[in-house]
């Protein structure tokens, strides 16, 4: 039978037709019955096509766009790019948290198979015990390379005394570092000797003092000579000083190189994907999930370090800043982006510099200055005097301690607040409350595991004070540094994963949303009585097929 007489014969309200379906067969059946004088053919596909190429408005009505309006935003909203979070099933974000994991934990394994990050040899000198004081103590370092990255000396000094004393006391005690260089002359580090009062604490077993630290390492070898002063206010004999040196295990600085060389070639693969998979859509029509990994995916670059391999190759303190600054950054800016996509999503269309973005720069900038500065202290005060700890100086590291916490507290305050916020808003809201609960979801999980970490490296110190730059809070092995660049830079692979665009997300947008372009794809059946498909519920972006398969299959 052809169109034209299925058009005549068919009934004037079929049951299963749809309102919409009405309205796309009524000119076919003007067309039909000859109310026009001027009879046409309809359009062919092969016409059709190129005036939706040159047409962009074509997708402006998007499921996306309409679904915001639907859910409550204006009709002037921004029509987003899609994204392959829309078109992932229950399943699929199974596949995606599995996956996830499966990388973070080989990383951990590697680790937990590669060598320890700190190598020490330790001095034992004793103490003529019926003199309480010390002669000055000559140390030798031993053989050094680039690859040994930093030098600490610390002492732990024995008491003969019982393990019931507790003893807390002030003493002077001098320094003075040379270097050696190849052909065994000695040259001044530093053409002067160091005085510092250090503290001993002792509660049954004195505690451990850093005598000093050098940020990088100019030579060969070095000869230190240790003095200490003012010990007669002890009034307990001096058992013996045990000296330990501490430098990077060159094995490990090895595999470091390695693994983040790998991690910069992965991060660029990852963001060209990227950016070739936005290409085709403006701007203007990304999502701020999409807009903030195109800034965040470079800055993952940058905290991998591609310049890292210049600290063996330049001695100097500048590659070494650097790779702290770019850290900084980082982290900062995905601290700022979790602010920003927490309230943006709620957000839609213009958002002011103003009353949107200014609060969020001005909390994640303090912390991003407090952070940077702590740390050109640390080094700028250690590049003139090998001695210096911040414990030094403390009243000015205690207030910037404090200003740093408090900074942190409203940072985490403001940032639970949006969430609420989101999560209260947009719950009930389609394709967003998907965004939602995702990144949610996965970021809780990588908070948790950084936080089980941090617990596992400091224990119940994770506040105090060795959250500074210093020896307590370097590596002790493999697998912290891996585990802590593994999870950063999965974690944004997946997130760069699930908001790209499918691969034929361009062509859907402009074809299958359109409804004049639809009609082209439809049959004969479909035009008169309305597709089964048509007003169909979502199920995580997906339209739930099976049971009206069922049905039809039935009839």
């Amino acid at each position: 039978m052809s169109l034209r007489n299925r058009l005549i014969g068919a009934p004037a309200a079929a049951p299963a037709a749809s309102a919409s379906a009405r309205a796309r067969a009524a000119p076919l059946r003007a067309l039909a019955a000859g109310a026009s004088p001027c009879r046409r053919e309809p359009p062919r596909r092969a016409d059709m096509e190129p005036l939706c190429l040159r047409n962009s408005w074509c997708s402006s009505e998007s499921r996306y766009s309409i679904c915001s309006r639907a859910a409550g935003y204006p009709e002037n909203s921004v029509t987003l790019a899609p994204m392959r979070l829309y078109t992932l099933s229950k399943r699929h974000f199974v596949l995606v948290f599995v996956v996830f994991f499966i990388c973070f934990g080989l990383t951990v394994f590697i680790g937990i198979a590669g060598p320890q990050a700190i190598q020490s040899t330790s001095e034992d000198h004793q103490v003529n015990s019926s003199s309480l004081k010390l002669k000055p103590f000559l140390l030798n370092s031993g053989p050094l390379s680039t690859y040994n990255q930093q030098l600490w000396l610390t002492c732990v000094i024995q008491l003969d005394q019982s393990d019931d004393t507790t003893i807390q006391t002030s003493f002077s005690m001098t320094v003075k570092v040379d270097g050696v260089t190849q052909g065994a002359s000695k040259t001044f580090v530093h053409n002067k000797v160091h005085n510092r009062t250090r503290t001993l604490s002792c509660a049954g077993k004195c505690a451990e003092i850093i005598v000093a630290h050098l940020g990088y390492l100019n030579y060969t070898q070095y000869t230190v000579v240790v003095g200490f002063e003012d010990m007669k206010a002890l009034k307990i004999p001096i058992k013996d000083v045990n000296f330990t040196w501490r430098t990077y295990n060159p094995s490990f600085s090895q595999v470091e190189i390695w693994f983040r060389f790998v991690f910069v070639v992965f991060t660029f693969m990852v963001t060209c994907l990227f950016a070739h998979s936005l290409r085709k859509f403006s701007m203007r029509d990304w999502g701020i999930e999409q807009k903030w990994m195109s800034i965040l995916l470079p800055l993952l670059l940058l905290y991998n370090d591609p310049f890292f391999p210049l600290s063996f190759l330049v001695n100097s303190w500048f590659p070494g800043t650097l790779d702290d600054l770019f850290q900084s950054v980082f982290l900062c800016a995905l601290l700022l982006f979790w602010l920003c996509v927490y309230h943006g999503i709620r957000v839609q269309g213009e958002r002011k510099c103003l009353t949107f973005y200014f609060p969020k720069f001005f909390i994640v900038g303090l912390l991003w200055l407090a952070s940077v500065t702590l740390g050109i202290w640390q080094t700028v005060n250690e590049l003139h005097d090998p001695m210096y700890q911040y414990r030094v100086d403390t009243g000015n590291f205690q207030g910037m301690k404090v200003f740093f916490l408090v900074v942190a507290g409203m940072y985490i305050l403001y940032l639970l607040f949006l969430i609420v916020r989101a999560c209260s808003e947009l719950r009930h809201m389609p394709y967003v409350d998907l965004r939602l609960k995702f990144l949610t979801a996965l970021t809780f999980v990588v908070l948790v595991i950084s936080i089980v970490i941090l617990y596992l490296r400091f224990g119940s110190q994770v506040l105090q004070d060795n959250f500074v730059a210093e020896l307590s809070n370097r590596y002790q092995n493999s697998a912290e540094f891996l585990s802590f660049y593994g999870l950063l830079n999965f974690y944004l692979y997946t997130l760069a994963f699930v908001y790209s665009p499918s691969k034929n997300a361009l062509y859907e947008s402009q074809l299958k949303d359109n409804p004049a372009f639809s009609m082209l794809n439809d049959s004969d059946d479909d035009v008169i009585y309305g597709s089964d498909y048509e007003e169909m519920p979502l199920q995580n972006g997906q339209a739930i097929r099976a049971k009206y398969k069922e049905e039809s299959d039935s009839d």
